[in-house]
């Protein structure tokens, strides 16, 4: 079976790091999507800083997943992708909101985990799709013995607003509830997941996003994994309102229940993006250091690169790493 009993037996973190050999990703095609600026430059190894680490305490009773490098079922077989339309009456033509699922092969099951992706400002979730995200990460679950469901949910609304994935403050749409309510049983179904198997990420205005929903939303996700994101309210088209505390990442350290969340920050040595005030370049280490401060785990990258997929999916081996030794240190 593919839910063997290996998948269900509770590893250390150490057991995560059998047979890490990264993969080259150099022959990955073309990105169509460039958030605001980009610039593809040529391929190299990120740089790698890891800040405290702190195992997550036993929140509940899942086993975590046993890595099995190259003897999982998508090592033979290819993900199976699926686009459900759920309903919402701001998504852009009124007939719904969808998301991307992509499964690997076999059953689905409540030790199976979740990385939920949200999208940047100007693309979709099939802008995920088309550029190989799904392939891509197929890759990693062989590689790395882990094999996770990838869900992305579409976040552009009908007046084209940069929507930050949060609720508008005038009620116009409800994006950090669709994607914290509907999105997660849409793709998780009978088969409800603990905290400590979902993960949250994203790109550009996607990667603030995770940051943000994870920290408002502690009880959902454990993992976060932000690339290019900005870790401040940035918010062209007013969706927040004038209160936008509750909504900036580095306001929302302080309580207790989100000190064990678990971040990655990946920023390209070459991003420049401009944001209302300032830019994108130096805001991974900010906060990384915010993290560190308030003890939390943080590893960033920066890979050599710009504002785009080409770069960031470079970073997917060390990515699908990180994310691995969350889950397999899970209780």
């Amino acid at each position: 079976m593919f839910v063997s009993f290996s998948r269900r037996a509770t590893v250390l973190l150490a057991s995560c790091a059998v047979a890490v050999v990264a993969a080259s990703l150099a022959t990955a095609p073309p990105e169509r999507l460039v958030e605001r600026i980009g610039h593809h430059l040529s391929e190299t190894e990120p740089e790698l800083a890891t800040g405290r680490m702190r195992v997550p305490p036993d929140a509940d009773s899942t086993p975590a997943a046993l890595p099995r490098p190259g003897d999982v079922a998508v090592c033979d077989e290819p993900g199976r992708d699926e686009v459900v339309t759920l309903p919402d009456t701001a998504a852009t033509g009124g007939e719904g909101r969808s998301v991307w699922i992509r499964r690997p092969p076999g059953p689905d099951s409540a030790d199976l985990p979740v990385l939920y992706l949200l999208h940047g400002s100007s693309s979709g979730h099939r802008t995920l799709m088309d550029a190989g995200v799904g392939d891509l990460m197929d890759r990693q679950m062989c590689r790395s013995g882990v094999e996770f469901v990838i869900a992305a949910p579409h976040g552009q609304v009908e007046d084209g607003s940069t929507t930050e994935w949060a609720d508008a403050h005038d009620g116009s749409f409800a994006l950090e509830s669709f994607v914290t309510g509907p999105t997660v049983t849409a793709v998780e179904g009978e088969y409800p997941r603990p905290r400590s198997l979902r993960a949250i990420g994203g790109f550009s205005m996607g990667g603030y996003g995770a940051a943000a929903l994870a920290l408002r939303n502690p009880a959902l996700y454990s993992q976060v994994v932000s690339w290019a994101g900005y870790f401040r309210v940035d918010d062209p088209h007013g969706v927040l309102g004038t209160d936008t505390g509750p909504h900036s990442p580095d306001h929302l350290l302080g309580p207790e229940e989100v000190r064990d969340l678990r971040f990655m920050l990946v920023e390209g040595r070459d991003d420049h993006t401009p944001l209302q005030e300032g830019r994108i370049q130096g805001e991974a280490e900010r906060f990384s250091g915010l993290l560190t401060e308030h003890g939390m785990t943080v590893t960033t990258l920066r890979p050599r690169g710009g504002h785009d997929l080409r770069t960031w999916k470079r970073t997917f081996p060390d990515v699908a790493d990180f994310l691995v030794a969350g889950w397999a240190s899970a209780p």
